[in-house]
């Protein structure tokens, strides 16, 4: 999808986007056969609902149908939230991941104790504007310790699936 195309999609859809209180994470433009295949990632720091996403879906393909957006070819909408193995590229991203276990790929000039080939898996315990203050697990009945990085330092960083973790929802109850 052209520069052009993602940004007259972004302005066209965003206040949409907004008006539900979520975020425009992506919009995605792929060919699937004849058709293109129109996806839009949203999110919110309490997540999105399937409701939500419909409702959404609706009121982007109304807009949509009255613009010439996407062309006269046909094409297939879909509306969700990302997926829980998505990239943390955005500040908001990290603030979302408090408390969550994350794999980080740390850039070469960290070089600290993030093991071999840089990897680091640590809980983030919280988040500023500079980096984020991580829980890095205790090997082999060994404390945890506290670590701080930079976002500077940070190649890749992905939420790791936890199946036994605690929902903040369980933890109040």
């Amino acid at each position: 999808m052209s520069t052009t195309e993602s940004e007259r999609l972004r302005g066209l859809l965003e206040p949409l986007v907004l008006a539900e209180q979520l975020d425009l994470e992506e919009i995605e433009v792929s060919r699937a056969g004849r058709r293109r295949v129109l996806r839009i990632i949203v999110d919110s720091d309490e997540g999105v609902e399937l409701d939500t996403c419909a409702e959404l879906s609706r009121a982007i393909s109304a807009k949509l149908d009255e613009s010439d957006a996407m062309g006269e070819a046909e094409y297939v909408l879909e509306v969700s939230s990302p997926g829980a193995d998505r990239p943390l590229t955005e500040h908001r991203h990290y603030v979302r991941a408090t408390g969550r276990l994350v794999k980080f790929q740390l850039s070469v000039r960290d070089g600290g104790d993030g093991g071999a080939d840089g990897e680091l898996v640590a809980r983030v315990l919280a988040v500023d504007e500079d980096g984020l203050d991580l829980e890095v697990p205790g090997v082999k009945g060994r404390k945890p310790t506290s670590r701080r990085i930079a976002f500077a330092d940070i190649a890749k960083a992905r939420v790791e699936i936890e199946f036994n973790r605690k929902d903040k929802k369980e933890e109040e109850a």
